[in-house]
C-alpha cells in the first residue's frame, strides 16, 4: 500500500485547516483583536502548536513504520538472546507465510500494507500508514499536540463566544454563528477522543507493550489462570526497572556522542522519568518535540525480563 494521501487522511488535512483559520481568524480575533498584544501572542502560540501537529502528522504518513530486512535470521544459538518469540501452535519460530520471511521479536504482518512492520501497533487509517517501530514516536507526539490543539481552540472558542454573547446584545446578531457551531461539533468530540487515545498509548509506553501486545496479553493472562501460572509481558521490565533504568543498552549503543554527553548531563534529572518514555522520545528533552527517532536501534531486538535472570545466572 502506498503510504500518502487518502479520503481519510484528507479528512484531517481539512478539520486542521478550518480548525486552524476558525481560531486564528475568528476566536482569536472576536476575543481579542488580532493586532493586540494578547492577539498576537495567542496567534503566534496556536500558530507554532499547529505546525508542530502538521509537522508529526506528515511525518507519521510519510514514514516508513519499519521494515524486516530480507537477510534477518534468528540465530538461536545467540546467548545475548535468552527467548525467541515461537508459533502457539507448534512451538516453532515465527515465520511469515505472505512475505516469506521470519519474524523478529514483536513484528506482526500488516494486511493493509501487504508486509511484515517492525514493533507494529496497529494500522491506522487516520494516517494511511502502520504505526510501527520507526515511526511510533511521532505518530505519539502527533497526538500530544492534537490534543493540546484541540484543548487551545476550545478555549480560545469558550472565551470568544462568551465575549461575543456580551457585545450581541449591543451590536446584534452574531454573523459567525455557523463557524462557532461546526467548530464545537469538531472540537469537543476531537478533544475527548484524542484525550482517550493519548491516556491509552501513555499507559502501554510505561507497560511497555504495543496495543497488539496488550490484546495478546489478555489472551494469555487468560491461559494462565486456566493453567494455574502467572503471566508476565517479557518486554515488561517491571516497575523499578521502568522507573530507575534510563535507557536500554541498545538504545545506548545507537546514540552519536554528543547526545550521550548531553544525557549523561541531564542524568540526575532523567532518573526520575520512566524508562520505557526515553525509548519513545529519546533521552534528550529537546529531542522529544520533534518528529525524529534517531535513539530507536533497528528493530530487531529488544530488552526481556529474561535478560536480567540470565545476566544474574552467568555471573554467579
Amino acid at each position: 500500500m502506498k503510504r500518502g494521501f487518502s479520503f481519510s487522511v484528507t479528512v484531517v488535512v481539512s478539520a486542521i485547516v478550518f480548525i486552524y483559520f476558525c481560531t486564528v481568524f475568528v476566536f482569536i480575533d472576536r476575543w481579542f483583536g488580532l493586532m493586540t498584544s494578547p492577539g498576537i501572542m495567542n496567534a503566534v502560540a496556536f500558530t507554532g502548536v499547529a505546525f508542530m501537529c502538521v509537522l508529526n502528522y506528515a511525518y507519521a504518513i510519510l514514514a516508513d513504520p519499519g521494515r524486516v530486512p530480507s537477510s534477518f535470521m534468528p540465530d538461536i544459538e545467540d546467548p545475548e538472546v535468552p527467548i525467541h518469540e515461537i508459533k502457539r501452535k507448534g512451538g516453532d519460530l515465527r515465520f511469515c507465510q505472505k512475505c516469506s520471511c521470519f519474524k523478529p521479536p514483536r513484528a506482526h504482518h500488516c494486511r493493509v500494507c501487504k508486509r511484515c512492520i517492525l514493533r507494529m501497533d496497529h494500522h491506522c487509517n487516520w494516517i494511511n500508514n502502520c504505526v510501527g517501530h520507526a515511526n511510533y514516536k511521532v505518530f505519539f507526539v502527533f497526538v500530544v499536540y492534537a490534543v493540546i490543539a484541540c484543548i487551545y481552540s476550545l478555549i480560545l472558542l469558550v472565551g470568544s463566544l462568551t465575549n461575543d454573547s456580551q457585545n450581541d446584545k449591543q451590536h446584534g446578531a452574531d454573523t459567525f454563528r455557523v463557524a462557532y457551531v461546526i467548530s464545537g461539533l469538531l472540537l469537543v468530540p476531537l478533544s475527548v477522543a484524542l484525550s482517550v487515545l493519548l491516556g491509552w498509548h501513555i499507559y502501554l509506553i510505561l507497560q511497555n507493550k504495543t496495543t497488539i501486545e496488550y490484546h495478546e496479553g489478555v489472551r494469555a493472562m487468560w491461559l494462565a489462570e486456566k493453567g494455574g501460572t502467572v503471566y508476565k509481558h517479557p518486554y515488561d521490565l517491571g516497575a523499578y526497572e521502568n522507573l530507575t533504568t534510563v535507557i536500554s543498552i541498545n538504545v545506548v549503543h545507537s546514540l552519536p556522542y554528543s547526545v550521550l554527553i548531553n544525557f549523561y548531563c541531564y542524568s540526575s534529572y532523567f532518573h526520575l522519568l520512566p524508562s520505557e518514555l526515553f525509548k519513545v522520545l529519546g533521552p534528550s528533552i529537546f529531542c522529544w518535540i520533534c518528529p525524529f527517532s534517531r535513539h530507536i536501534g533497528n528493530g530487531l531486538r529488544f530488552r526481556t525480563a529474561y535478560d536480567r535472570v540470565s545476566t544474574s545466572s552467568t555471573s554467579k
